[in-house]
């Protein structure tokens, strides 16, 4: 017989972490918490519901597996040695060092006649659309670094987006925003958006939503062309707009300091937050949705944590465009400098990197280019690139965003797009209510009119119950009508309680002239109130 070997401590310990990291990819890739299926009475309902959950729990380990075998690529961030500072570095020096794709990466395009520039990328990252002030607009792809199309619109141009792809883009002009393909031709005039100031589209929901110079909030389905809503902000004009990628919800800066929140199918925002002292220059959503960033007048930069509405962060700067990058870091422009935070662990954002423009550039907007570690400026001369490393996801998804996609992948992609359409209704707060059941409540208080009901029933059942004849003078009519009475206030007793307790007095009656408005005839009868 042989001897068995002690286990080695270290192994177990890897072996155990090793079992941890895979609970923790596990429980990513799970569509949030299990449904409570031990209060469902549904038999039928209760069996295919633990036949889906088992299924998803499968396929979150087949992912997770996936993850761990096919995904090693993890993100570089800068490390100093010694008494470095990341933020000292120049991108001189980060382009001798990189690769030699990266260093290709960064430019300057310098136009100074057609600014100032504000620019947008499509989901995947590969396509780029920047517009001028003065009514230029561009469309480049960023993988080959070629233009597409270019062309002028002799009007004031606001701001430029996206639509579901590369095909088509909106575009907000002097008087009503415009749609155009990608060979630069006008497709639609939303008139009924007036002069939009901001656009934002919603992806997974094909919606289009633009802020006027009204204050109006628009949202039009750009599948259907219907106008979905349109919601009066009452707060004043504002050009601060910037949706929620997590919910899908419209954040809008105003004048007064106020932060407010908006869904399509709500006349009133669904969230009113006073995030500073002065006018709102700026809000950016994190990829995840919990954490919000704002800049105001007050020069104060706030992180906040939507999930308690608390801020978790204030750092001491000015700031006039606001980004988070797919990784977490926060990007923010202040006249001709970029600065680029990172967060040091529990919401303890510290400068990551500084680059500063030449001088008398003014910065409009600065947006990050997702799956790569590239931050896009646009600014009154034109617009740039710089290398921002650890910005952007090294791994992606194909079946979610492809950015080497083929012309047959991105017309699939936009059929299953459009048959997985989400409607406006879906916009709310907390995304994971959707598709939930419902969990029974313990007790159910009833109404007002409910319990009358009730006693009603009780009084009818009590008067047709029969009372016993009895012999030798028990059964006058007058001991019958107290036993009647008698059983009318057994009855009545256990609904009375309830009837107290939402509110009414049945015992007392209601005097004509206290709440009741009598005719003008007999107003004079009616009795004065007792003071």
């Amino acid at each position: 017989m042989g001897i068995a070997a002690a286990e080695d401590p270290k192994e177990t310990k890897n072996h155990q972490n090793s079992l941890d990291e895979m609970e923790m990819k596990v429980v990513k890739f799970s569509r949030g918490k299990a449904a409570n299926l031990a209060a469902l009475r549904d038999k039928k309902l209760k069996g295919q519901l633990a036949g889906k959950e088992k299924l998803i729990g499968i396929s979150a380990k087949a992912a997770a597996q996936a993850e761990k075998w096919f995904l090693p690529i993890e993100g570089g961030y800068l490390e100093p040695e010694g008494l470095e500072k990341t933020y000292r570095y120049t991108q001189q020096e980060l382009g001798s060092s990189v690769d030699i794709l990266s260093s290709r990466k960064p430019f300057d395009m310098i136009l100074p006649e057609l600014g100032p520039y504000t620019l947008e990328y499509t989901s995947n990252g590969r396509y780029m659309i920047v517009g001028g002030r003065k009514g230029h607009i561009g469309m480049m792809d960023m993988l080959s670094m070629d233009l597409i199309k270019e062309f002028q619109v002799r009007e004031t141009v606001r701001d430029v987006a996206f639509l579901h792809n590369e095909q088509l883009f909106a575009v907000a002009q002097k008087k009503y925003p415009y749609i155009y393909n990608r060979h630069g031709t006008e497709i639609h005039c939303l008139k009924e958006h007036g002069k939009a100031l901001k656009l934002q589209f919603l992806d997974k929901h094909f919606l289009l939503a633009s802020i006027n110079s009204f204050g109006q909030l628009h949202y039009q389905d750009m599948s259907t062309g219907e106008m979905i809503a349109n919601h009066r902000t009452g707060l004043g004009r504002t050009d601060v707009m910037r949706v929620n990628p997590y919910n899908a919800v419209i954040g809008l800066g105003h004048a007064g300091g106020k932060v407010t929140m908006w869904k399509p199918t709500s006349v009133k925002p669904l969230v009113t937050m006073l995030c500073h002292n002065g006018p709102v220059k700026a809000v950016a959503f994190e990829r995840g949705g919990h954490l919000m960033a704002t800049a105001g007048v007050d020069k104060k930069i706030k992180i906040w944590d939507l999930r308690k509405y608390e801020v978790v962060h204030t750092h001491p700067a000015r700031a006039e465009s606001l980004d988070f990058s797919q990784k977490g870091l926060l990007a923010a422009s202040n006249g001709s400098l970029v600065e680029v935070y990172r967060d040091a662990g529990g919401h303890d954002y510290k400068i990551y990197m500084k680059h500063r423009m030449v001088k008398g550039y003014q910065i409009g907007k600065v947006l990050f280019r997702p799956y790569e570690d590239i931050c896009s400026i646009g600014h009154s001369m034109g617009f740039s690139s710089i290398l921002v490393p650890g910005s952007g996801e090294a791994n992606f998804d194909t079946f979610v965003e492809n950015p080497v996609e083929t012309a047959k992948q991105r017309r699939e992609r936009e059929v299953h797009a459009l048959l997985n359409k989400l409607q406006p209704e879906t916009v709310m707060l907390n995304p994971n209510m959707i598709g939930n059941v419902r969990q029974p409540k313990k007790k159910e208080k009833k109404t007002k009119k409910e319990v009358e009901e009730e006693i009603e029933d009780a009084v009818e059942a009590a008067k047709s119950t029969k009372v016993k004849n009895k012999t030798k003078g028990r059964s006058k009519p007058s001991k019958r009508a107290k036993k009647k009475e008698e059983e009318v206030l057994r009855a009545k007793r256990p609904l009375l309680d309830q009837y107290k307790e939402i509110g009414g007095n049945p015992e007392k009656k209601q005097r004509v002239g206290d709440k009741a408005e009598l005719p003008k005839a007999l107003q004079r009868f009616a009795k004065n109130k007792q003071s």
